[in-house]
């Protein structure tokens, strides 16, 4: 996600400090300390401005949300968003992508979105992707057997390489539509979404569910990095 500079950035991450994790590795296997009657933990990848994650944490104050954004000025606005609804299901992480497994134990996370990302259209670009295979073996080591990947879209050309690169690396393929909201709005929209609609521009949307899977030989015992200087673009 590319933004400008917010103004007062360091004062407005302060008085938000409630609702950010300074040191998420710290709380790996212990997330539910946050919140001991919580029913599950869900991660959004890349949450922008937030309005997914305050709307869909206030929509089931049962779940404890944990959002993921490396960019400042971006994660800012989710927190005063946060803070604005009174959550106390819902906290952010300043990190990369490619940190998940340091941060959250095996079968920490029950659910994972991952809402408009970036679609690196050019083929030297797959690996950067976030539903391309790198990642997705990043995401099988904190699901469990029956977690679920939920990932939308407004890009056609990513949605068609997501959905025939997902099953590759263990998860079966349900509620598959390249049209969302053709009967109306349906679910939680981000700030991006909520444009895309707005212009007709059709919505791409999945749910992956992660069964067992053994990698290929030819990848037994490689399993690549995801690129160092990967940058998500993040849902608003």
């Amino acid at each position: 996600m590319r933004m400008r500079k917010k103004k007062n950035l360091i004062p407005r991450m302060e008085r938000c400090s409630a609702y950010r994790i300074a040191e998420p590795a710290a709380h790996r296997g212990g997330w539910r300390a946050l919140m001991p009657d919580c029913r599950e933990i869900r991660v959004e990848l890349g949450c922008g401005k937030g309005r997914f994650t305050v709307e869909t944490a206030a929509a089931e104050p049962d779940v404890l949300f944990l959002a993921v954004e490396r960019v400042p000025d971006a994660l800012v606005v989710a927190m005063e968003r946060a803070a604005r609804a009174g959550l106390k299901n819902v906290f952010f992480i300043e990190a990369d992508v490619r940190e998940l497994p340091e941060f959250f134990d095996s079968g920490e996370i029950r659910r994972i979105y991952i809402n408009f990302c970036d679609p690196w259209p050019k083929s030297n670009q797959a690996k950067r992707r976030l539903t391309h295979g790198n990642f997705l073996r990043l995401y099988r080591k904190v699901l469990p057997m029956g977690g679920q990947i939920h990932f939308k879209s407004d890009n056609a050309p990513l949605f068609a390489f997501s959905v025939e690169e997902i099953p590759r690396f263990g998860f079966t393929l349900s509620e598959v539509t390249d049209d969302l909201h053709a009967q109306g709005v349906c679910g939680v929209m981000t700030d991006y979404e909520a444009k895309f609609y707005a212009e007709g521009v059709p919505i791409h949307r999945l749910v992956a569910t992660m069964v067992p899977w053994e990698a290929p030989d030819a990848d037994a015992g490689q399993v690549e990095e995801a690129p160092q200087d990967f940058a998500p673009a993040g849902a608003e």
